[in-house]
C-alpha cells in the first residue's frame, strides 16, 4: 500500500492545472530556512527563532518549524513570494501552531503583507492586509483573530471565536471567497462562517459603494439626454463643454401655451450647476448634482472588493510572547480549498496522532521518575510531608 505522502504528491500532480500554490514552507531542508525568511532588525531586542520539532512530536522532521526562544520578547520575522492578486479569485491561508509551553500571554497569529513590506524594519508599525491565528493571554482572551485591512482601515471580525489552548500542534484554516463568504477552521473542522460584509461591519461600506454605482447610472441617464440635445447642433463640442456646466432643470413643466407645431419639442431649460462646496444642501433638485464629485474625495476605492487585495507578496510573523517555545510550520498560501485540506491531512493530519502518543509516554515517565524519587525520599528519611513530587506533574491538556 503506497504511504501517505506518495498518494498526496499524487494528488497534487493531478491538481496542478486547478490549484495555484503562491507560498508553501514546511522547512524540510535544515537550515536553509535561513535564505527564506528574514529576521527584522527594527529593533535589536527581538527575539531569535531556531528549527525546532519541541520535547515531544509526531515525527522529529516533518515537526520542524520555526520555534520562539526567548521569554517576554518580541518577535518579526518573514518571507517574500511572487506577488499576486487574490481578485475574483478564493483566497485560503493555513498554518499549523503548536504552543509547547502552555501558552499564558502571547501571539501565535500570522500576518500578510503586501510585496513591498519592509522585511528588514518589520514592526507593529507595518501595513498588513490579514492578519489570522490564535492570541491568548490570561482567562479572558482565548480568541482566533480574523482582521482584514480595507479602506485603508483594519476591521476585525465581530464573532467571538475561541482558539485551542492546549500543548499540541492545531491545523488553522481561513479561506476568503470573491461571493463574499468566508470559514474559519481548526484540525480541518469549520468552526466559523459566514459573510464578510456583516461579520466584519462592513455593510455601510457597501451601502456607499452602491450609493456610489447608483450615480454613475443617473450620470449615464443625463449623458445619454445630451447625446439627443447635441446630435441637433453643428457645434457639438461647445455644447459639451457647456454641458458640464450646467444641468437640466428636473422641476420646470411644460408651459401650457406651448404649441409643438409651432415652437418645436419642448426641453427643460438648463440652470447653472454651483461650485461643489461639502455639505451644500441642493434645494429644488431633484438628485444631488454633487453626489459623485463627494464619492471621488474619499478614500473609498470601489474597484476593489471587500476581501481582495492587489498586492500580496509576503507572510509573517509579528507578535509578542511572555513564554517562548511556540513552534510555526506547514505555511500555506493558495486559491483551492481542496489543495489545502489536502496539504493539511498530508502534514499535520499523518502527525498529530503520534504526537500524541509520544506526550502520553512521557508523561507516564515523568509521574514513575517521581515515585520513584519520592520512594526514594522515604527510604532514605528524607521525606518531610511536602506535597509529592508527582503531584507537581503538568499534564498538557486544556486550561
Amino acid at each position: 500500500m503506497a504511504a501517505p505522502w506518495v498518494l498526496f504528491c499524487a494528488v497534487c500532480v493531478l491538481r496542478v492545472v486547478l490549484a495555484t500554490v503562491y507560498f508553501q514552507e514546511e522547512f524540510l531542508d535544515g537550515e536553509r530556512w535561513r535564505n527564506r525568511w528574514v529576521q527584522s532588525t527594527n529593533d535589536s531586542q527581538f527575539g531569535h527563532f531556531r528549527l525546532s520539532s519541541g520535547k515531544f512530536y509526531g515525527h522529529k522532521e516533518k515537526d520542524k518549524g520555526l520555534q520562539t526562544t526567548q521569554n517576554g520578547r518580541f518577535y518579526a520575522i518573514s518571507a517574500r513570494f511572487k506577488p499576486f492578486s487574490n481578485k475574483g479569485k478564493t483566497l485560503v491561508i493555513q498554518y499549523t501552531v503548536k504552543h509547547e509551553q502552555k501558552m499564558d500571554c502571547g501571539g501565535g497569529y500570522i500576518k500578510i503583507f503586501p510585496s513591498d513590506v519592509d522585511q528588514k524594519n518589520l514592526s507593529g508599525k507595518s501595513q498588513y492586509y490579514v492578519m489570522f491565528g490564535p492570541d491568548i493571554c490570561g482567562f479572558d482572551i482565548k480568541k482566533v483573530h480574523v482582521i482584514l485591512h480595507f479602506k485603508n482601515q483594519y476591521h476585525s471580525n465581530k464573532k467571538p471565536i475561541r482558539c485551542k489552548v492546549d500543548g499540541f500542534t492545531h491545523l488553522y484554516t481561513l479561506i476568503l471567497r470573491p461571493d463574499l463568504t468566508y470559514e474559519v477552521k481548526i484540525d480541518g473542522q469549520v468552526i466559523e462562517s459566514g459573510s464578510i460584509e456583516y461579520d466584519w461591519n462592513l455593510t455601510s461600506l457597501k451601502k456607499m459603494e452602491k450609493s456610489s454605482a447608483e450615480s454613475k447610472d443617473w450620470e449615464q441617464e443625463e449623458e445619454d439626454k445630451l447625446q439627443c440635445i447635441c446630435a441637433e447642433t453643428s457645434h457639438r463640442s461647445a455644447c459639451i463643454k457647456d454641458w458640464e456646466k450646467h444641468f437640466l432643470d428636473a422641476s420646470a413643466s411644460k408651459p401650457s401655451d406651448w404649441n409643438s407645431e409651432l415652437d418645436g419639442d419642448w426641453q427643460a431649460p438648463m440652470l447653472q450647476k454651483p461650485p461643489y462646496q461639502d455639505g451644500l444642501k441642493p434645494e429644488g433638485i431633484d438628485k444631488d448634482v454633487w453626489l459623485h464629485q463627494k464619492m471621488k474625495n474619499t478614500n473609498y476605492l470601489t474597484e476593489y472588493d471587500l476581501s481582495e487585495f492587489e498586492n500580496i507578496g509576503a507572510i509573517g510573523l509579528e507578535l509578542w510572547q511572555v513564554r517562548s517555545g511556540t513552534i510555526f510550520d506547514n505555511f500555506l498560501i493558495t486559491d483551492d480549498e481542496e489543495y489545502a485540506e489536502n496539504f493539511g491531512k498530508a502534514t499535520w493530519g499523518e502527525t498529530k496522532d503520534p504526537e500524541r502518543e509520544m506526550d502520553a509516554i512521557q508523561a507516564k515517565e515523568e509521574v514513575k521518575k517521581a515515585r520513584e524519587e519520592d520512594e526514594e525520599d522515604l527510604l532514605m528519611g528524607r521525606f518531610d510531608g511536602r506535597e509529592n513530587n508527582f503531584r507537581r506533574f503538568h499534564k498538557r491538556d486544556e486550561l
